[in-house]
């Protein structure tokens, strides 16, 4: 692979994965409504910028994989974060799972276990480059990329539409 600087699509991307990062752990101290707002916010200028990443392709000798940094307790401790500040509005009804097709009964989701997933791979993301020289900022970037084409797209798609019924929707159906 040859080495570049990184491109302005690539450090947006690495700001908004951490700016990720940081509101997931805070959950705690934010109100619903101003968390459900900072995930609106957010999550489409992240899938956004992983749509327009321009990465390098490797050779075969390099592997593009992202280490694990995130402990299964500070995973569960994220979720229950946000599961809590969730409340009854955590579960929806998914209807783009593969099983939904075979499926006589509605499949449930959660958002804090899909936001949970997103965090867990934005940190290990953001963990992986943090100090690292270029080389392997530029395969942690192919990493992403081939993870967002193939998972984490989808699970951010799917949770911007309860979010999006909860920051928009649910207030017209007030009135």
């Amino acid at each position: 692979m040859e080495s570049t600087t990184l491109n302005t699509n690539s450090l947006a991307f690495i700001a908004l994965c951490n700016e990720y990062c940081m509101a997931i752990e805070n959950a705690r101290e934010s109100s619903r409504d101003e968390f459900v707002a900072s995930m609106l916010r957010l999550l489409p200028r992240i899938y956004i910028a992983a749509t327009d990443l321009r990465v390098s392709t490797l050779t075969d000798d390099e592997d593009a994989y992202l280490e694990s940094a995130l402990d299964e307790d500070y995973y569960e401790s994220v979720r229950r974060s946000v599961e809590n500040l969730m409340g009854a509005d955590d579960m929806y009804l998914e209807v783009f799972e593969d099983d939904m097709k075979y499926s006589d009964t509605p499949i449930a989701a959660s958002v804090s276990e899909a936001l949970a997933d997103l965090f867990q791979v934005m940190y290990n993301f953001v963990e992986t480059i943090k100090d690292a020289p270029q080389s392997k900022i530029e395969v942690a970037l192919v990493a992403i990329k081939d993870d967002f084409i193939n998972y984490w797209s989808r699970l951010l798609c799917n949770v911007m539409r309860p979010l999006n019924h909860l920051g928009y929707i649910a207030d017209e159906d007030e009135y």
